[in-house]
C-alpha cells in the first residue's frame, strides 16, 4: 500500500465535503468536465493535519503556515485567494463540526483537511479566462498516521531521476510526475521514492528529505526544485531545540547513498526513519538518534499547540461572559 493510501483512511463513510459554497455529501459532489483543474491541471491544493486532543478542540497544526503556502500558491499561478486566513479557518471548522454531526469523524480521530482551487469553468483555452470563480472543494477525512512498527523498523525506500517541471515549489493539482514516482515506489515494494535532479538530492514522490551524516542534520535548500513542506520550517527549529546542527545545502547522491541516517516528513508522515535506500542499508540499517530525537521533539510540539488552541478558546469564553 502506498504511503498516501496508508494515511488517509477509508472515505467509505462518505463524509460531507464542500464545494463552490454548499456541503454535500461526497457521492454528490460534482465538478463541470470543463474546470480547467480537470483539464489542465490549472489549481493548487493544500493538505493539514487535525490532531485529535481528547476534550479539547481539534487542533490544525501549523495551519498558519498552511494557509501561506495556500496563499503563496494561488498567487504564483494568477487566481485571487477565495478566502483569507479567517474564512478558511471558519470554512474548515464548517466541514469537521458537519463530519463530526453526520458520524463520518469521530471527535477522538486524527484527521486530514484537504484544500483544492482551481481557476475555474471555462471554454476550454490554454489562456487565462476572464471572469471566471475559482471552484474551492475541502474535505476533511480521518488520518492514519505511520504506526510504531514503521517507526522502529524505519521504511524502505527506492531512487529515481528527478524529471517533473521547475515550479516544484508551487503546490499544484498536476501531479503527474509525483504520481509516477509513487507508482515506482509501490511497484517495487518501497515506502517512498527519493528523487535526484542532476545528482543532487531533491526530495521525494510526496516528502522532504533529510539526511545525516556526523550528526549533522542536512536538507536541499529552499528553491524551485522543491516543495517547501511545511515541516521544513519545523524540523529547522526542532533540531535547534534539540541541540543538532542544521545545515540547507546542495546534497549530492553519493552523500545520501554513504548517510548516518535519512529522514522523510510530511504532513501525513511526520518524520520516519529511512532503514534502506535501493536495497541497501542506511547506516546501520535501523532508526537512529536524530530521528529520534527530532520525532520526540515532533510529539512536543504538537501537544504545545494544542495548549495553545485550548488557551485561546478558554480566553475567548471568558471574554464573551465579561462581554
Amino acid at each position: 500500500m502506498t504511503a498516501v493510501a496508508n494515511a488517509v483512511a477509508d472515505v467509505s463513510l462518505d463524509p460531507i465535503v464542500y464545494l463552490n459554497g454548499e456541503l454535500v455529501p461526497l457521492s454528490e459532489a460534482r465538478v463541470p468536465v470543463l474546470d480547467r483543474g480537470f483539464i489542465f491541471g490549472d489549481g493548487i491544493y493544500e493538505v493539514a493535519p487535525l490532531y485529535a486532543n481528547g476534550a479539547g478542540p481539534r487542533t490544525p497544526f501549523r495551519l498558519q503556515q498552511h494557509l501561506a503556502r495556500l496563499a503563496r500558491s494561488v498567487g504564483k499561478i494568477g487566481i485571487a485567494n477565495p478566502f483569507d486566513d479567517t474564512g478558511w479557518r471558519e470554512l474548515i471548522s464548517r466541514v469537521v463540526a458537519a463530519n463530526e454531526a453526520d458520524g463520518s469523524l469521530r471527535v477522538d480521530q486524527d484527521a486530514i483537511v484537504y484544500i483544492q482551487v482551481t481557476r475555474g469553468v471555462a471554454k476550454r483555452a490554454h489562456a487565462f479566462p476572464a471572469g471566471v470563480q475559482p471552484t474551492v472543494f475541502v474535505m476533511v477525512t480521518p488520518l492514519q498516521l505511520p504506526g510504531e512498527m514503521q517507526r522502529a523498523q524505519g521504511v524502505r525506500c527506492v531512487s529515481a531521476e528527478d524529471r517533473r517541471w521547475l515550479n516544484c515549489d508551487i503546490k499544484s493539482v498536476s501531479l503527474l510526475g509525483n504520481v509516477l514516482m509513487a507508482q515506482y515506489a509501490a511497484e517495487n515494494d518501497a515506502f517512498e521514492t527519493i528523487q535526484f535532479r542532476d545528482g543532487m538530492l531533491t526530495e521525494g514522490s510526496s516528502s522532504n528529505v533529510w539526511v545525516v551524516k556526523g550528526g549533522v542534520l542536512s536538507a536541499p535548500p529552499r528553491s524551485r526544485k522543491i516543495l517547501e513542506g511545511i515541516r521544513y520550517g519545523l524540523i529547522e527549529a526542532l533540531s535547534q531545540e534539540c541541540g543538532i546542527r542544521f545545515e540547507a545545502r546542495e546534497i549530492s547522491e553519493a552523500e545520501v547513498r554513504v548517510a548516518d541516517e535519512i529522514i522523510v516528513s510530511s504532513a501525513t508522515k511526520e518524520v520516519l526513519p529511512v532503514t534502506q535506500l535501493d536495497g541497501q542499508p542506511v547506516g546501520e540499517g535501523k532508526p537512529g538518534a536524530v530521528f529520534a530525537a527530532l520525532y520526540a521533539a515532533y510529539q512536543r510540539a504538537k501537544v504545545k499547540e494544542a495548549q495553545h488552541v485550548q488557551q485561546g478558546v478558554e480566553n475567548e469564553s471568558r471574554e464573551n461572559i465579561t462581554a
